[in-house]
């Protein structure tokens, strides 16, 4: 049977490394100058690694398996990165090297959420994760994650109403991203709703590396269907 704990840093840093090569591919479209193309690569390798590091630290302290309220998950993992995804974003939305990345590079990599519900699976087996967070349960992801091809597909063969479509499937990729964090948050924090009377999850989800789903996998994905988002809103020619 497949480690689950292998499973979730290794999916993470080939997203982290896929994330890299994106932004490589935009700075390199954008920027002209190669001192600036360094700075921007150097900034953006940067940024990356200390989010792990901090990831690291804060599930390899143990604080997150306080599962009283405050949410200790959503003051230090969840809200700074949403808050940073928010303030980056805004801050960048007319610069050039958001329309410098092909639009079914953010697309596909959606694709990447079927890896981490087939771990959310194994981690149910370990005793991790209470099945009504996965697809045996509540959580159908997995299903969304799979027409990330398809819709990849249609864009890149710029089919009629590709964008209405590809925003309209961002906007429902948001919506199930929204479902899971429910699910999660009522499990961990309202478990009387499923007729539990403590948490439905044991400690160790408060330990690393299983802090890399809230902390990193699941806003990895938020940032790319909102850069998504932005990029086709836009209405330039992609």
């Amino acid at each position: 049977m497949i480690n689950p704990e292998s499973g979730y840093i290794a999916l993470s840093i080939l997203m982290n490394f896929i994330l890299f090569l994106i932004g490589i591919s935009s700075i390199h479209s954008s920027f002209a100058n190669p001192t600036r193309r360094k700075s921007k690569k150097g900034l953006l390798l940067v940024g990356l690694v200390l989010w792990q590091v901090y990831i690291l630290i804060i599930g390899k302290s143990g604080i997150l398996q306080d599962f009283s309220l405050p949410p200790r998950v959503l003051i230090f993992l969840v809200v700074p990165v949403f808050l940073f995804t928010a303030v980056f974003l805004v801050s960048n939305r007319n610069n050039a090297w958001i329309y410098n990345i092909p639009p079914h590079w953010l697309i596909f990599y959606q694709t990447f959420r079927i890896a981490i519900e087939s771990l959310f699976v194994f981690s149910v087996a370990k005793g991790i994760l209470p099945a009504l967070v996965t697809i045996k349960g509540y959580n159908f992801d997995i299903l969304f994650a799979c027409t990330a091809p398809i819709v990849g597909y249609y864009v890149i063969q710029k089919k009629s109403y590709y964008r209405s479509l590809a925003l309209l499937w961002n906007y429902l990729g948001l919506g199930v991203i929204a479902s899971i964090i429910f699910l999660f948050v009522t499990a961990i924090y309202f478990p009387h709703l499923y007729g539990g009377e403590t948490s439905l999850f044991p400690k160790e989800f408060g330990l690393y590396p299983y802090p890399l789903v809230p902390g990193f996998l699941m806003p990895s994905a938020v940032f790319i269907h909102i850069l998504s988002i932005i990029q086709l809103r836009k209405g330039r020619q992609i």
